[in-house]
């Protein structure tokens, strides 16, 4: 301020470029001053453009000294304009927009030179405010600098890592999850001595509360122990798990377990487990197989039949075939608790002339809401549930419902029959009767409400002369169609081959040493699929099991499949037949996607008697659960032996076996082995 006061009034003091003169009025303030008036006076030779800034501290000063600044503005003005002529002379051809970008390149070198030396002043005098200000600034700046790239840094650095987890996810998840289907619970366990080809009761129901089906199974073990009263054997039910196969609990019985079902509801408490013999039913906690009743009858025949509430304690009860061995008395019916095992009444018994296999008893609920139990010899009766229960208690069921009769199914009565409807009735014996459903059978005798609720209100499948095959309509009882074929020795197994939404069924049938499978079309009766095989007579029921194409695929016991190239069919046998050797038995899938293509999941020498398959449906898997007779090469009994098979573990596996060969030589076979083995790997099971 002084100095400024000083040159406005001209007097004599301290010149500009002179030193050692001494001025009165601005000694007071030069040694304060001395160092920003250089570093204002010294902003033209730094280089430092017009409109840049000192920081925080150098505005305010130059805020101070208005006067000199505008000085020191015009200076540096002047010297930009001859640093530009001096460009110009040198650089007379480029063009106006070159010489304006150059013209940039120089200005801000020299304000960035600027810049450094400034701050290398700044820094030199620590001791002044000014410099303590910059010093201040630069830190700051440096600091925002810093975190600027840090930021920067992230927003690169953090997709990077995301992406690299990504490919590592990618690369390495795939093979894993093949590695965990690999993994997936597979067991062999051998249990008590096999009793010839005839079928062990089994059924699947889970009793340890891991979400997962169990094996149940009928067991018959010998013994050396000569004082047992039923000889030399030893009869019992035994509880295996799904995942280990270990036993779970084993109940001794006195008699063979000719029937296991499952799914009974207790409310609240474990669900039991009904064992049926051939005099007694005994119903065992699902979870310990601790008795809970007990019921005596003789002559029992047929399994448990499923009825709704007869006595309102909000507890299913069940129905029973009676059959004596002595062909003068009667086929019974008998009722009993559901929850107590208590006879309700008295055995109810039919005068049936027909001779043959027992059909039924099976429950039909009828279009009106009547409720109708199918049964017969060799023929198919019905008769109203409530008839039955009047019979048996002479009073009527307490549940109102179960009083209804359907008129269309009463005026089906013949006029010499008070009580029977008769469904069907020829020469010709009927070998099976089964509820037109999907995967029928595949939970083995379950008494579980849901799973009966769609079997109780469908149409049938009716085999019988042994060869011919009707499905019948629930309706009016009439036959929708009927399809000759050789004679059937297994159950029919309803499920999807093509896409009309009706149930197809696949059949088969032995003869000299061939067997033949079939697929017929439930809608129309047409044969929709054949193969041909070289194996012996088998009884084994055929599985169809939902997909997730929508269709069924069909897992069936067979051998060596006799191929057909141009409508020729030629039989061969099957190597070691002829020379005495054990036959091996495959496990084929078939799957409508691909009809000349099977795929051999397992092969064994093992004759296996009865199977099941057991869903799971977190891992969108099913598991097929086989029974076996293994022979044993000295005179004693073969071995019971049980094996569970994951069948997405099992596809992963299986070879593929064509049913067609190519018509031309050396054209490639379609469709090709990476077309069929992508479909069957991403292909997934699901409960019906």
């Amino acid at each position: 301020m002084a100095a400024a006061l000083s040159r406005a009034l001209k007097l004599p003091g301290k010149k500009g470029s002179e030193l050692g003169e001494y001025d009165p009025l601005t000694q007071a303030d030069s040694e304060d001053e001395s160092e920003e008036d250089d570093l204002v006076l010294n902003y033209p030779r730094n280089g430092l453009g017009r409109d840049s800034c000192l920081g925080t501290g150098s505005s305010k000063l130059r805020g101070g000294r208005s006067g000199r600044h505008v000085g020191a503005e015009d200076e540096a003005q002047e010297d930009e304009e001859e640093e530009e002529d001096e460009w110009r002379e040198r650089l007379p051809s480029k063009s106006r927009q070159d010489r304006d970008d150059m013209k940039g390149v120089q200005y801000w070198s020299h304000r960035d030179s600027g810049r450094d030396r400034a701050g290398e002043d700044r820094g030199g005098s620590g001791a002044l405010g000014g410099a303590g200000l910059g010093v201040h600034s630069s830190d700051a700046e440096e600091k925002r600098l810093r975190m600027k790239n840090a930021v920067r840094s992230a927003f690169f650095l953090v997709p990077l890592v995301c992406a690299m987890l990504l490919v590592l996810l990618c690369a390495f998840l795939i093979p894993c999850q093949k590695g965990e289907l690999e993994k997936r619970p597979q067991w062999e366990r051998a249990l008590g001595d096999a009793g010839g080809v005839t079928p062990p009761a089994l059924a699947l129901w889970d009793v340890d509360g891991d979400s997962v089906e169990d094996v149940l199974l009928g067991v018959t073990e010998w013994t050396n122990d000569t004082h047992l009263t039923q000889g030399s054997k030893i009869y019992s039910a035994v509880a295996l798990s799904a995942v280990s196969g270990q036993v779970l609990w084993r109940k001794v019985m006195q008699e063979n377990v000719m029937y296991i079902q499952c799914g009974l509801q207790y409310g609240t408490q474990p669900s039991p487990v009904i064992l049926i013999s051939k005099s007694i039913i005994t119903a065992v906690n699902g979870t310990t197989g601790k008795n809970l009743w007990s019921v005596l009858l003789k002559n029992i025949e047929s399994q448990a039949v499923l009825l709704p509430d007869l006595q309102g304690d909000s507890v299913p009860d069940l129905l029973i075939a009676t059959l004596p061995a002595d062909e003068a008395l009667d086929l019974s019916l008998t009722l009993i608790s559901g929850l107590t095992g208590a006879k309700l009444g008295h055995p109810v018994p039919f005068n049936l002339t027909g001779q043959g296999k027992l059909i039924g008893p099976v429950l039909h609920e009828t279009q009106k809401g009547a409720h109708y139990i199918l049964f017969g010899l060799g023929n198919v009766e019905a008769i109203s549930l409530c008839d039955i229960c009047i019979r048996a208690t002479g009073k009527l069921p307490i549940i109102q419902a179960l009083r209804r009769k359907d008129p269309g199914w009463e005026g089906l009565k013949k006029a010499n029959s008070s009580s029977f409807i008769h469904i069907y009735r020829g020469s010709e014996r009927v070998e099976f009767l089964l509820p037109l459903v999907a995967g029928f059978g595949n939970n083995h005798n379950s008494l579980d409400t849901v799973s009966n609720l769609n079997s109780t209100k469908s149409d049938w499948v009716l085999v019988y002369g042994s060869s011919k095959l009707s499905v019948l309509r629930q309706k009016d009882i009439h036959k929708e169609w009927t399809f000759n074929s050789a004679p059937i020795h297994s159950q029919p197994a309803p499920g999807h081959f093509n896409d009309d939404g009706v149930l197809d069924l696949f059949i088969q049938h032995s003869a000299k040493g061939i067997m033949q499978a079939q697929v017929i079309d439930g809608a129309k009766g047409h044969l929709l699929w054949t193969a041909e095989f070289v194996c012996p007579r088998l009884v084994l029921e055929t599985s169809a099991i939902s997909t997730s194409t929508g269709q069924s695929a069909f897992l069936f016991w067979a051998s060596e499949p006799i191929k057909a190239q141009r409508n020729v069919i030629k039989t061969t046998v099957a190597p070691g037949v002829a020379a005495g050797e054990p036959l091996i038995r495959k496990l084929f899938l078939l799957h409508p996607a691909y009809p000349t293509i099977l795929l051999e999941l397992t092969s064994t020498t093992d004759t296996a008697v009865t199977s099941a398959v057991s869903y799971q449906e977190r891992q969108k898997d099913a598991s097929y659960i086989t029974v076996s007779s293994r022979p044993t090469p000295d005179s004693e009994p073969g071995a019971r032996i049980v094996k569970s098979m994951s069948l997405r573990a099992a596809i992963a596996k299986a070879q593929i076996v064509r049913l067609v060969e190519s018509n031309k030589t050396g054209e490639p076979v379609k469709p090709g082995a990476f077309e069929v083995n992508k479909f069957f790997r991403r292909l997934s099971f699901k409960n019906q």
